[in-house]
């Protein structure tokens, strides 16, 4: 019987620096039925020639290890998998602080979770359950500010409509002017209108929240 309900289980592994998180992380796994704790490392390169890598479900990387070294686990993994098992695993990105660009930097390279090692353990089981069974999830806190409200779309013009949409995609201001054949100051312009529109303050945000409405990452208050 328990042979059966262990295979129902998602098995998650950590790369992280600190023996007493990871400790943490084992025992709190250790009281959930539908998780269980696979392997410890000190880095991504290293769990990747682990044995345990090909039964990993979800992969938490500290984001203390470094910004590039983050970055270099999510560009990889597609490649040093694909040939050898059906599924990538789940990348989530978890440190003491996470800035809106980074969050944005990394769920665009391929990670699925963004939560803070500040969060409460109900915060932390409901990234890890949301991230194992395929969706998106990030902590409401990465925001510096609130979220507006979703209808407030619909005040847009459509040139501002089409300007967001480009800034969600990450281009940048000369990028967007040289796609809507318009000046850089007229992207601009378009974008404080947004900010004033929408409530929310910076391009990263801006992108960020787009992703939310859209239904590409689901968040939770904390």
């Amino acid at each position: 019987m328990e042979t059966e309900v262990s295979k129902t289980k998602k098995t998650i592994s950590i790369c992280e620096s600190q023996p007493l998180t990871v400790h943490g992380l084992q025992n709190l796994l250790a009281e959930t039925d539908d998780l269980q704790f696979g392997s410890a490392h000190a880095t991504p390169a290293e769990w990747m020639l682990s044995p345990g890598a090909d039964k990993t479900d979800v992969l938490i990387i500290d984001k203390g290890l470094g910004a590039k070294t983050v970055l270099d686990a999510l560009n990889q993994l597609p490649a040093e998998h694909g040939q050898s098992r059906a599924t990538v695993p789940a990348v989530i990105v978890w440190g003491m602080s996470v800035s809106e660009a980074e969050a944005l930097r990394f769920l665009q390279s391929g990670a699925k979770g963004i939560v803070r090692k500040s969060a409460d353990i109900s915060t932390v089981l409901a990234c890890l359950r949301a991230v194992s069974t395929g969706r998106s999830w990030m902590q409401d806190s990465v925001f510096r500010e609130s979220s507006p409200d979703t209808q407030v779309r619909t005040d847009l013009t459509p040139r501002e409509h089409q300007v967001m949409e480009l800034v969600e995609q990450g281009f940048k201001n000369r990028e967007i002017a040289q796609e809507l054949g318009i000046r850089p100051g007229t992207v601009k312009i378009h974008l404080k209108h947004i900010f004033e529109k929408t409530g929310v303050r910076g391009r990263h945000g801006l992108a960020l929240n787009g992703l939310r409405q859209k239904g590409v990452i689901s968040l939770l208050a904390s």
